[in-house]
């Protein structure tokens, strides 16, 4: 009896520790089972936070950083130029032009410029429209194609003050009435109508240098500038 007694005590004892071990073992498993949720809401939280990242960047624009500092002087041009009024044509007088030395590339530079002769300061800017006066005459021009160079700015210009252009011209070769390498007919204008603030200018070529040789009726221009170029 006594012997029957202790075996049923050792069968209890050994079915209660089998539970709790089972009981720990289901309580560590859910544990286990949690970290891969965890895990799961991290590696989203990641991707999320890397689509947010990658977002951000594709909307600004490569080298935008650097656009500040290029813009400030245009920004400073304007400012200066806020309160005074455009150039009108009637104040602008036209300097003769200058041709310069041919470029190895087959083309030439011509230097004019416009002066204020009005008694109030004022603004010109921008590119100008360049024709050829046929027969000398500026109503009866040809409109050449004009190929702007560089950014315009404002350039102020007091009583007396100066706004400085470079026109660039397809050289014409050969001798006489020379050729153009393109095969076009070259032309040989004695002025040129050069349009800036509203008005129609002629323009003659100075220090004797002839005509305005030019081949293809295509031109170069600067925009006026304060400096001479």
């Amino acid at each position: 009896m006594t012997t029957r007694t202790r075996s049923t005590a050792v069968t209890l004892t050994s079915l209660l520790a089998s539970c709790l071990l089972l009981t720990a073992c289901q309580s560590g498993g859910g544990s286990t089972g949690a970290a891969p949720a965890s895990a799961s809401a991290a590696s989203s939280d990641g991707a999320s936070a890397a689509s947010s990242g990658g977002a951000s960047a594709s909307a600004v624009p490569a080298g935008v950083a650097s656009k500040p500092a290029s813009s400030a002087p245009l920004a400073t041009s304007r400012a200066t130029a806020a309160g005074t009024p455009s150039c009108a044509a009637g104040a602008l007088t036209p300097s003769v032009a200058h041709r310069l030395e041919p470029k190895p590339d087959n083309t030439y530079g011509v230097l004019l410029n416009f002066a204020n002769s009005g008694g109030k300061t004022c603004v010109i800017e921008g590119f100008p429209t360049v024709a050829i006066a046929g027969q000398g005459d500026p109503t009866r021009n040809r409109p050449l194609k004009v190929t702007p160079e560089g950014t315009a700015r404002s350039v102020r210009l007091a009583p007396g003050a100066r706004a400085y252009l470079m026109l660039t011209f397809h050289q014409v070769l050969g001798e006489a009435d020379g050729y153009c390498p393109s095969g076009a007919t070259p032309s040989a204008p004695p002025s040129l109508v050069v349009g800036a603030a509203g008005g129609h200018f002629q323009v003659e070529m100075g220090d004797g240098g002839g005509n305005f040789a030019e081949c293809d009726d295509v031109v170069r221009t600067t925009a006026f500038l304060p400096t001479q170029p």
